[in-house]
């Protein structure tokens, strides 16, 4: 068993050796949270390449790169390119470069019309600002492969962790490493995956005029995750709040980011789940416990905490899926009766729960979900139904598929 993600091989790097062996048809993305391993993989894919020449480029440097620099590059990997079995130019942090996309779409469509054999792997920490660029410029010359956080399988491969290490640590690879010591494992969360995720991917994206309101919405964040909050006690919660469109905006910048992310209300219609108060939910547990304060042997004692963590690790377990495209993600409630998730496929509905520890053996709100939207399946996670560690073990597909 490895005990090191650079040895530990995602699936993800199989799906990408094969389509860097195929035919040159599309430019390869990459995009993903901030540390999920995304270079690493990279550079395993093209380490299994033989006999072609790979260029492997960054623009994660304190100033900004230009678009110039990507004609610079390109020219070089042309040259790499000119003999029959071509070359791969990968470019790492490419959300940096302003009017990358523009850039890149000229010189692949040059390539394309001189029949070069030179595959383009482009890589990137912000997911929303990735696929704007896409979608903007490159339409129909891309296919992306997601990386999501690391799932609790991963984590126990590479680095033999127990269920508990993956509730309270998360699924951080860089920092499994320093979890035997808890002050420098916090340190390293806040100050490598945190702070540079909040004060620079997502000032990227998009204008943000209160910065501080945006790291006081993330904070707040993962100190309710699972838990449903209106953006009106938001705005008591925090100061110079602004409004709550503003909030809302901020929210989903976060999420554009793979950190946090607000679940909409499951109500079968779209405009009332747009409207609807959203149940925080961290992508990552990893970034409820980094500032938390408590060592895992602490949380564990702690009954309503470590069930809030539970909750995040099975709503992270679910969410991670959605933002691949899996599924889609909601919570749902009707007065007293609330649905922890509400998971929806082209299989249909499925409503699941999720508990700590003893439950009563009715569970009133799977019935009154089940009453008003018939979904095909309901779950219990914990208590009398799966074992935590069972959900965990098992892609969301198969809880929800047609199985």
């Amino acid at each position: 068993m490895s005990k090191n993600e650079n040895a530990f091989c995602r699936p993800q790097m199989a799906v990408l050796v094969s389509r860097l062996y195929e035919p040159r048809r599309f430019i390869q993305v990459v995009a993903g949270p901030r540390q999920v391993g995304k270079s690493t993989l990279v550079r395993q894919a093209t380490g299994e390449l033989a006999d072609m020449p790979v260029r492997y480029i960054s623009a994660d440097e304190p100033t900004l790169r230009s678009a110039n620099w990507i004609d610079q590059q390109w020219a070089i990997a042309r040259l790499e390119a000119g003999d029959k079995k071509g070359a791969v130019l990968v470019i790492d942090e490419i959300q940096k470069i302003p009017g990358w996309s523009e850039t890149v779409k000229r010189l692949w469509d040059e390539d394309t019309r001189t029949r070069l054999p030179l595959k383009v792997v482009l890589l990137g920490s912000a997911p929303l600002l990735i696929a704007q660029g896409l979608t903007e410029s490159l339409a129909g010359r891309f296919e992306i492969l997601y990386l999501p956080h690391w799932s609790f399988v991963e984590m126990r491969a590479a680095f033999g962790w127990t269920l508990d290490e993956y509730v309270f640590h998360g699924g951080y690879p860089g920092a499994a490493p320093l979890i035997v010591e808890p002050t420098r494992w916090s340190r390293y969360i806040a100050d490598s995956l945190i702070e540079p995720a909040v004060s620079r991917d997502v000032l990227l994206m998009s204008r943000v005029d209160k910065p501080a309101l945006l790291r006081c919405l993330f904070e707040l964040s993962c100190r309710y995750s699972g838990q449903v909050l209106s953006y009106t006690k938001m705005l008591g919660q925090l100061q110079d709040a602004g409004n709550t469109v503003t909030l809302a905006h901020y929210l989903e910048l976060l999420a554009g980011v793979g950190m946090v992310r607000g679940l909409p209300k499951y109500a079968g219609d779209a405009a009332r789940r747009r409207a609807s108060s959203p149940k925080l939910q961290v992508l990552n547990t990893a970034l409820m416990t980094a500032t938390c304060g408590v060592t895992l042997a602490e949380a564990r004692k702690e009954s309503e905490f470590w069930g809030r963590l539970v909750e995040s690790a099975v709503g992270a377990h679910l969410a991670n899926a959605a933002m691949i495209g899996e599924c889609d993600l909601y919570y749902w409630r009707d007065g007293k009766y609330e649905v922890d998730f509400i998971v929806r496929t082209r299989h249909g509905l499925t409503a699941i729960e999720v508990k700590s520890g003893r439950v009563p053996p009715a569970h009133p709100g799977i019935a009154a979900f089940t009453k008003a939207f018939k979904p095909r399946r309901s779950l219990l996670v914990g208590g009398d139904g799966i074992a935590l560690e069972d959900f965990l073990r098992q892609p969301v597909a198969y809880w929800v598929g047609a199985n």
